[in-house]
């Protein structure tokens, strides 16, 4: 078996599991590269470990045909992880030694249990819709897609925006608000929930347009399928607005037109028996448990 590391900083109160992770993947005879910029580290918690080298980029990763792609972090380094892996269908493991973790919903202390899970084949792969969007009058964006969420926003103002959207064409609604998220099923636990949102079980194929502190309050959140696509316009007391797509956030034009549709490819997610989605809704937002003590 062989596996790509990938993460941005190394969590202190994580080494212990880490180290046990890295342990398994020895045992089993795995060999694994490392992302340039956790190398280091990686290095000072495992120093009689010589792991077979580092990597950088998508390119890096094409020429490695890893197995696996494990994170270590939360679901901010999945969501940069993905900019790494893009269209390679390199299935992605997330060992959660962040906070919440709905994508990264390995905990640490199951690291060792993930890793034989692996190697024993006993999990599933869950396969993650993305948006992509095209900038129907300028310039195109760089990585022009989201696995969470795209969101149109204010800047430089304390005003509502008003955002024009269209459904295959179709006008829908104008919205009167701080501005709007299209999520994805994935990125329904997210900011999108925080507004109001639905949550959207994985797999299904919808995503859902959220506003964001509407002025007028009976608009709500709408589900859409997956084949259709959303056209979107702001208007503004300023020149410019922001577009988010998950955390890369772009400065763009008050004229700016932008098509958003379902990307032409998915990123695939490894879930073990440790990753029930349902499991994760119990334990991270706490459903079914009695917290009035």
């Amino acid at each position: 078996m062989k596996v790509a590391l990938f993460g941005t900083t190394i969590n202190p109160d994580a080494h212990h599991y880490i180290e046990v992770m890295l342990e398994a993947l020895e045992k089993h005879s795995a060999s694994y590269f490392v992302f340039s910029q956790i190398a280091d580290s990686i290095r000072k918690l495992n120093p009689g470990s010589a792991f077979e080298g580092e990597w950088e980029s998508h390119e890096d990763l094409i020429q490695i045909q890893p197995d696996y792609l494990i994170t270590l972090g939360g679901d901010g380094t999945i969501l940069k992880a993905v900019t790494k892996v893009l269209d390679a269908n390199i299935p992605i493991v997330g060992i959660n030694t962040g906070r919440l973790g709905f994508l990264a919903n390995i905990a640490r202390h199951e690291s060792k249990t993930a890793i034989h899970d692996l190697v024993s084949g006993n999990f599933t792969i869950s396969e993650r819709r993305l948006l992509d969007v095209t900038v129907k009058n300028g310039d195109p964006l760089p990585l022009p897609f989201a696995l969470n969420e795209i969101t149109v926003a204010r800047k430089d103002t304390t005003s509502m925006v008003t955002v024009h959207t269209w459904i295959n064409d179709e006008f829908l609604s104008s919205y009167w608000a701080d501005g709007l998220i299209i999520a994805t099923a994935t990125g329904s636990t997210g900011y999108s929930l925080s507004c109001g949102g639905p949550i959207i079980m994985p797999g299904s194929e919808n995503f859902v347009i959220t506003p964001i502190s509407p002025h007028n309050l009976n608009v709500r959140p709408f589900v859409i399928p997956y084949q259709h696509s959303i056209t979107i316009k702001i208007q503004s007391r300023e020149t410019h607005f922001l577009t988010s797509l998950d955390s890369r956030i772009h400065s763009m034009p008050i004229d700016t037109e932008l098509l958003i549709k379902k990307a032409d490819f998915t990123i695939k997610m490894v879930q073990t028996e440790q990753q029930k989605f349902t499991k994760t809704l119990r334990e991270k937002l706490f459903w079914g448990k009695d917290i009035r003590n």
